[in-house]
């Protein structure tokens, strides 16, 4: 078993894909990083501190967990704090393409650092955030794509919204 790993997201919100891929991460790995990037271009609906908090609550129950927040680049946020492995989420086939073209950026920035992909159950392979706020504005119940507690958030940040 590797000793560290980082699941670095903008996870705007957390996803019960999400929280399915961090699972599986904590089978692997001895120590998983989750870190929620500070990524204004992405334009998130919940704040970073929200974001944290909500994955917090998600991992409350897995000792092996610790959520964090970044700016700037994940390799050098890895780098600085003894992170060898990059964990990353491969849905479907179309976000393999993107997902290896990061995979091989962040291998030329730093070699050091290795990316693994783990795949979510079937039933979160076609779970995105965005689909899921886009689902939440029209009144979707999203209660078996999202943790209780987020869906509330994420009704109530839109209610304000509007």
């Amino acid at each position: 078993m590797c000793q560290k790993a980082i699941y670095p997201g903008t996870f705007d919100p957390i996803t019960n894909g999400h929280i399915d891929i961090i699972r599986r991460a904590t089978k692997v790995f001895h120590e998983v990083v989750v870190a929620v990037a500070h990524n204004p271009q992405k334009k998130p609906l919940f704040s970073v501190r929200e974001r944290v908090g909500m994955l917090k609550e998600a991992t409350k129950d897995m000792d092996n967990v610790t959520v964090a927040d970044f700016s700037g680049l994940v390799v050098n946020y890895a780098l600085k704090h003894n992170i060898p492995v990059l964990i990353r989420g491969a849905r479907m086939v179309s976000d393999f393409e993107y997902e290896f073209q990061m995979a091989l950026s962040n291998r030329k920035l730093s070699s050091e650092i290795e990316t693994v992909f783990l795949m979510p159950s079937e039933q979160y392979s076609y779970l995105s955030s965005k689909l899921l706020k886009e689902a939440a504005m029209l009144g979707a119940d999203l209660s078996s794509f999202l943790p209780d507690y987020v869906q509330r958030k994420l009704t109530q940040k839109l209610r304000r919204k509007r």
